[in-house]
């Protein structure tokens, strides 16, 4: 079967798994419906996930109101709203990133994709810089289909639907990468992939400096830079957007940066905000807001999030 070609079933049978391959065949069982209502059937989700985790919601509306100061409390829930309900949509489009790969390349439609192929063509690789999108999932099917393709990844605490997303991800067309190996993703882009680097979350206080995102300090990672100097690969931004109603997807990449990276490791990690801040005003209701993104604070400055 298709639904256990990425594991070995019989070595994942024990009762704690149940529940993940009920979740794992719903998944299978809505990828095949057409987008339209597999929208529907998402957004229903999401909108039964904002109304029970309050603290999502919450950590969602606080991040919006640093984003967006000038708007009213009323456009703030608006937006947290719609802003679940994509993440909800995204839960079933990782079932069509797996299982539907044509079918998503049918859907897809691309801006910009020739600058990721002058970019290629320099033989170094490409760092395509992008930010945590709600429907990211799409990006690998529809990309691996044009250029030899690599994500980095990050585990998931749950180890058989782990052993599901590395395995799909790997059929992407290149390799999925622990992001704690970005040594792997080095040899890949010596090989010339394009590699997908999204670095627009909190990941601690390891190899972070701290600049302003949205006009409030966090936490940046410094990898983006040091793997452009160390590789000499392009960085190439890019984001997706899912069209309306079910209308499939549009994948912009943009020029690569331009005199990047600098040697400074404050002004190459602002440089590198400024352009996820810049796309993700271009398509803000379907970014991850629900991330604590502010959670490491630098040192004498108050939490962002209630206790």
């Amino acid at each position: 079967m298709r639904l256990i070609r990425a594991v070995n079933a019989g070595e994942w049978l024990a009762p704690r798994h149940w529940l993940t391959w009920a979740i794992l065949a719903v998944m299978r069982l809505v990828a095949l419906l057409p987008l339209s209502a597999i929208v529907v059937f998402g957004s229903a989700l999401g909108e039964s996930a904002r109304l029970l985790s309050s603290r999502r919601r919450r950590v969602a509306e606080i991040n919006l109101r640093i984003a967006f100061p000038g708007a009213s409390g009323r456009e703030i829930r608006r937006m947290t709203r719609i802003c679940f309900r994509n993440l909800g949509v995204a839960a079933f489009e990782l079932g069509l990133s797996w299982w539907e790969k044509e079918r998503i390349r049918a859907m897809c439609e691309f801006e910009g994709l020739e600058q990721l192929r002058r970019a290629l063509d320099q033989g170094r690789g490409a760092v395509l810089l992008t930010a945590h999108f709600s429907c990211l999932e799409i990006g690998g099917p529809a990309l691996g289909q044009h250029v030899p393709f690599q994500v980095m990844y990050k585990r998931a605490h749950n180890e058989l639907f782990d052993a599901f997303m590395r395995h799909h991800r790997s059929e992407y067309g290149g390799a999925a990468v622990d992001h704690n190996r970005p040594i792997a993703l080095i040899r890949g882009l010596g090989k010339g992939y394009a590699a997908w680097y999204a670095p627009d979350h909190d990941f601690g206080s390891k190899d972070t400096v701290f600049v302003p995102f949205f006009g409030v300090e966090a936490t940046a990672l410094t990898a983006p830079a040091r793997i452009a100097q160390i590789s000499g690969a392009p960085v190439v931004p890019y984001f997706i957007r899912r069209k309306p109603r079910g209308r499939g997807y549009t994948l912009t990449i943009l020029p690569p940066l331009e005199g990047f990276p600098t040697g400074d490791a404050l002004s190459d990690a602002r440089a590198v905000n400024d352009v996820l801040e810049a796309m993700i005003m271009q398509n803000p209701e379907q970014y991850l807001w629900s991330h604590r993104r502010y959670k490491n604070r630098p040192d004498g400055q108050p939490p962002v999030y209630p206790a």
